[in-house]
């Protein structure tokens, strides 16, 4: 299956920053990381932002909650709605997003950032990791988009992000971790699906991955600690990717597999010390590129 690492030109990007002025973003997963700093890079324009994920109080391991994450997007200058997701739980996501058409009016961007990892072989993967990875990945990006749908199809900027690898159906990228690929690669296949099945309702669908590995918790409680962090860049590097993207009208962009340095490359970007955790450390290569 081809790999599409899409590219988009400079003149395609440099829209007005006001295209996210009071449009309503969902970001699953929002409460930290990645999600997160997508949301503030929005909020900062005007965005009003759904943060829906699990961690209601503070974790030992883990930063933040989706309440302490709201009020960081409110101080940026959106507006903000903390709702707690469980994306296994489809009644729950119903519920979330009924609240959020209920609070702002619709819904016109889906962010799908939720995501469980486990980088184990087939005889060490046991049931309940499998199962987890693949409520949550596959399970949960497609019944997410499935219940935003109707209401992204009213909206006049209707995107679905995911953040999920560019297909590539190679063994090299399967054999090390099976499930998780697989998990993964789940999230992939929505994006072609439904970027076709929603083009005729002007509904972009895409996906987003990172070209190194980036510092959140997944990196340093499970891949490492801070020796893998340092070799990291910052999640704001996928909060500009996704910017640009997100800032494209949904005719002109979708159904596309970016990659967050090539396509900041195409805006100009050259100097990427700025993303670096530690610039004197060379980023790792993400385990999917």
């Amino acid at each position: 299956m081809q790999n599409n690492r899409a590219r988009l030109s400079s003149n395609e990007i440099g829209m007005s920053q006001s295209v996210f002025k009071d449009k309503t973003v969902l970001i699953t997963g929002g409460s930290r990381g990645i999600g997160k700093s997508i949301g503030l890079k929005l909020a900062s324009e005007g965005a009003r932002i759904v943060i829906a994920a699990k961690t209601t109080e503070p974790h030992p391991k883990l930063e933040g909650t989706i309440y302490t994450a709201a009020e960081e997007m409110e101080k940026a200058g959106g507006k903000a709605l903390p709702l707690r997701l469980d994306v296994r739980d489809e009644e729950n996501i119903e519920e979330v997003v009924r609240k959020a058409v209920d609070e702002f009016g619709g819904i016109d961007i889906l962010i799908n950032n939720a995501s469980a990892i486990s980088l184990t072989s087939t005889t060490d993967t046991a049931p309940k990791r499998f199962d987890l990875m693949h409520q949550v990945n596959v399970r949960g990006t497609f019944m997410m988009s499935r219940t935003c749908i109707p209401h992204l199809k009213k909206s006049e900027h209707a995107h679905i992000l995911n953040l999920a690898p560019p297909l590539n159906m190679q063994a090299k990228w399967f054999a090390p971790h099976l499930a998780y690929s697989m998990a993964k690669y789940g999230m992939s296949m929505c994006v072609l699906g439904m970027s076709g099945e929603l083009k005729q309702d002007n509904v972009a669908v895409n996906a987003l991955w990172p070209a190194t590995l980036i510092d959140t918790d997944a990196v340093r409680n499970l891949l490492g600690g801070s020796k893998m962090a340092e070799a990291s860049r910052k999640p704001s590097i996928v909060a500009d990717a996704a910017h640009a993207i997100l800032s494209k009208s949904p005719a002109s962009v979708t159904g596309q597999f970016f990659i967050d340095e090539q396509l900041l490359r195409t805006e100009g970007v050259t100097d990427f010390t700025s993303y670096a955790v530690n610039p004197d450390v060379e980023p790792q290569r993400d385990l999917f590129l």
